[in-house]
């Protein structure tokens, strides 16, 4: 009887084999759900600035302009938590960075609410930056090392698609708590789910199996992480590996990211994010306020809002499925560049209402969409030794994208742009991230041959 080619005759198993040869298990499934919730309330935090901006400008008595620097403390806080947690990761594990980012950020958000000035939201925004950065890198690389490459994409891609949920989820929420309720209510509401989330997380999340190989954890702990997913063959392997660790010896994981093999693709990768979220936050940020300015009503701009985040989620699986497919990088960057072509497009419909919702929708499709598929692009592209870092480097200096997308916003309002040349001011930054990605792909191509 001859042994599975995942199982040599050594006895010694490969996990990303063993994993790509068994059906998708209860168990990853668990895996899938717990990331998603995890992504779907980062979404919801994230974007609870831009839902109550109007209405806290009205509490308070405050010009937009104002809350500027309110807008983009999050995304600050974003980067270092992006930055400084995927090196954790890669060194002490996913899970404990998951817990502790899911809990910090359900923490200062509760906080939030009871923020009396401009200075108190800040600094407490900063801080629930830190738990947001940190917390959608590590469910990207924590699910994907659990996901056969089948359906790697597709997977994780769908899971990021959460956070665009938990945006949208945002807007329609807000639409009626808010005047209700105040826009403490949204904030409370941040706060509270990820603090319950994170006791289930403490308990039902396992650590990464490839990452206890990489970091000599002990084979009992492997077995441990693997069994449920197909018990009998874990229960006879003797010992466990994974493909990378010959090829890979460094344990700087930044010496990993920037070798020669991974280093132009790695800041192609900063590129695209970071051209990407410059779309994404400026919209975010200030699209129900320049739908308000337009005259629009207030259930009106937050709804359109929240339709840009929703066309995230109804593209995502497509995409995922698509890279699985067909050439990830064209693919992306198909969606780059159609992006540009209806932000474009949705500048020219103002007043017209249908239309600009479904043109608002079909740009998020397409923005957040492309936007949803690069973890998993960046997580497919690095060895399990860099993987935390790569892929969270990526969406830290992405960050800085987000963060100058939101003080676009606030500068060309300031400066008197309207409506329509904002939104044309958009096709720029479509352009360079299609180029980039497309250019990452034939770099990755030239690096295999």
């Amino acid at each position: 009887m001859t042994s599975p080619a995942h199982l040599p005759a050594t006895g010694t198993l490969d996990v990303q084999s063993f994993i790509n040869a068994q059906p998708l298990s209860a168990y990853q499934w668990r895996v899938v759900l717990l990331c998603f919730l995890i992504v779907f309330l980062d979404g919801l935090d994230t974007a609870a600035m831009g839902f109550i901006a109007p209405a806290l400008t009205q509490d308070w008595g405050i010009d937009r302009a104002s809350l500027g620097p309110v807008m983009s403390a999050a995304l600050i806080g974003m980067v270092f938590g992006a930055l400084g947690s995927g090196p954790m990761a890669d060194r002490f594990g996913r899970k404990v960075v998951l817990v502790t980012a899911v809990f910090l950020f359900g923490l200062f958000s509760l906080i939030s609410a009871f923020s009396a000035n401009l200075e108190q939201l800040l600094i407490l925004r900063f801080l629930t930056g830190l738990g947001l950065g940190a917390a959608m890198p590590n469910a990207t690389t924590l699910l994907s090392e659990y996901t056969p490459e089948r359906l790697k994409s597709l997977l994780v891609t769908s899971m990021f698609c959460g956070f665009n949920l938990g945006m949208a989820s945002g807007g329609f929420v807000s639409a009626s708590m808010i005047p209700a309720y105040g826009w403490h209510s949204l904030l409370l509401l941040g706060g509270i789910l990820p603090l319950a989330l994170a006791v289930v997380l403490l308990v039902w999340l396992p650590e990464s199996a490839r990452f206890l190989v990489v970091r000599n954890k002990g084979a009992d702990k492997v077995r441990k992480a693997l069994a449920p997913i197909a018990p009998a063959e874990v229960a006879t392997a003797s010992g466990f590996s994974v493909p990378e660790q010959k090829t890979v010896q460094s344990r700087n994981v930044f010496k990993v990211i920037f070798s020669g093999t991974y280093s132009a693709g790695t800041l192609l990768l900063w590129l695209t994010y970071f051209m990407g979220l410059v779309i994404v936050y400026l919209l975010t940020s200030w699209l129900p306020t320049l739908m308000r300015d337009s005259g629009a009503s207030m259930e009106q701009a937050a709804f359109i809002g929240a339709l840009f985040q929703f066309g995230g989620v109804l593209s995502a699986v497509g995409v995922g499925w698509a890279m699985d497919r067909f050439n990830p990088h064209k693919v992306i960057g198909a969606f780059y560049l159609m992006a540009g072509v209806f932000a474009y497009c949705v500048g020219k419909s103002l007043g017209e209402v249908t239309l600009l919702a479904t043109l608002v929708l079909l740009a998020g499709m397409c923005v957040n969409g492309a936007q949803s598929a690069m973890p998993s692009l960046a997580a497919r592209f690095y060895p399990t030794q860099g993987r935390a870092t790569g892929v969270s480097w990526m969406l830290g200096i992405g960050r800085f994208g987000a963060i100058l997308g939101a003080w676009i916003g606030a500068t060309l309002l300031g400066l008197g742009w309207n409506f329509e040349q904002v939104l044309t001011a958009l096709v720029v930054p479509a352009a360079i991230a299609t180029t980039a990605v497309v250019i990452k792909g034939l770099v990755s191509h030239a690096d295999a041959t």
